[in-house]
């Protein structure tokens, strides 16, 4: 809609085309800090983010606390008016998203996920009236699932059982989309390697859903073209020129 218009007017665009962006927690991880996080990044404005997080892959060895925790905050958000300060989680955007949501918390269901709570279309409880939906978390997910291949854009967020490194940044890179992607761990070297490993536009150590002004936010893959952002981001919004003076015409 955007770029074939462009294109046929030599004009470059700069594209964000969305992402399922994935996050890694390594054995080695600071659990407690890892679930607030990837709690935060992946039900922040309902999951309406283009960089929030859609699916997590735990190593085995601290996987049951990961889901432990993890439930004990999705739970705790509370559906509401977002005008009100007590509300943590408000509704959604678009009128086709609470049925495409239920949709997905469905096909995983029936395809072996767990569903440890939410994953139903709702009002607010106030008024019952808006479109809700109740934060889903599932455990036991994999990729023959459209939740963890398609992008939800909604309070949704599939858990899967990894027995390394390299396990899960091939589940994290097994996606058409690729604009950001995180590790938890303790170890920069583990982190650098899993970066090295994954085709995306951001990597994150420790951290998710975040914008730092001073770094290219860009994307990989069918996330997107181009780059906004830092100095790069100027590049798609001049152009080059060169200026050539011969002063001595003689010369």
């Amino acid at each position: 809609a955007v770029h074939a218009p462009a294109s046929r007017r030599f004009i470059d665009t700069t594209l964000e085309l969305g992402g399922k962006d994935g996050a890694y927690v390594a054995a080695d991880a600071d659990v407690a800090a890892a679930a607030a996080s990837l709690v935060d990044g992946a039900f922040y404005n309902a999951g309406q983010s283009c960089c929030a997080i859609e699916r997590v892959y735990v190593h085995e060895t601290v996987h049951e606390e990961f889901v432990a925790r993890a439930l004990e905050l999705v739970r705790a958000y509370r559906l509401g008016d977002p005008r009100d300060g007590a509300t943590s989680l408000g509704p959604l955007a678009l009128p086709s998203a609470p049925a495409f949501l239920r949709g997905q918390v469905l096909d995983a269901t029936a395809k072996g996920a767990r569903l440890l709570c939410g994953g139903v279309e709702t009002a607010c409880p106030a008024t019952e009236r808006g479109r809700f939906f109740a934060p889903a978390l599932l455990d036991g997910c994999d990729h023959s699932m459209a939740l963890m291949r398609d992008e939800s854009f909604g309070p949704v967020l599939g858990v899967c059982k990894v027995a390394s490194d390299a396990e899960a940044a091939e589940a994290v890179d097994d996606s058409p989309f690729g604009l950001t992607a995180c590790i938890f761990t303790s170890d920069v070297e583990r982190a650098e390697a899993f970066a090295a490993r994954v085709d995306v536009g951001t990597v994150f150590m420790n951290r998710c859903d975040y914008l730092d002004p001073l770094l290219p936010w860009t994307g990989a893959k069918a996330s997107g073209k181009g780059a906004s952002l830092s100095a790069h981001g100027f590049k798609a919004f001049t152009r080059l020129k060169g200026v050539h003076f011969k002063h001595d015409p003689l010369a």
